[in-house]
């Protein structure tokens, strides 16, 4: 798979977050952009009503919100997103995503 982090460095691209994922009816869609060892970025596409169950990861991890509005529930919290809000979300404590309507996201995750 060729992330964006692999394209020519001397060339580097302009590109509009909302238009690099589709929404999709009844599903969850994910584009990793970067993949590094010290971390992540991926975009998500969530259709209304579709979410994440509760887990959690061994990172630190910064979610943006690129389109619509989300619940995130972060140790039993819950947090209403909307377009250009971001949160974090701490490595180890228990986390959920729920779409309130249909969103996008950019899920940034901090390995080091």
């Amino acid at each position: 798979m060729k992330y964006l982090s692999d394209h020519n460095k001397e060339n580097p691209e302009i590109l509009d977050l909302e238009s690099l994922l589709d929404y999709q009816e009844g599903s969850v869609v994910s584009r990793m952009l970067m993949n590094k060892k010290i971390g992540t970025v991926t975009l998500f596409s969530f259709d209304k009503g579709e979410g994440l169950s509760e887990h959690t990861t061994p990172f630190d991890a910064l979610v943006y919100i690129i389109d619509g509005k989300a619940e995130i529930i972060i140790s039993k919290k819950p947090y209403i997103l909307e377009k250009g809000q971001m949160i974090t979300m701490p490595a180890n404590d228990p986390h959920a995503l729920k779409a309130l309507e249909r969103f996008k996201m950019m899920l940034i995750m901090v390995k080091a």
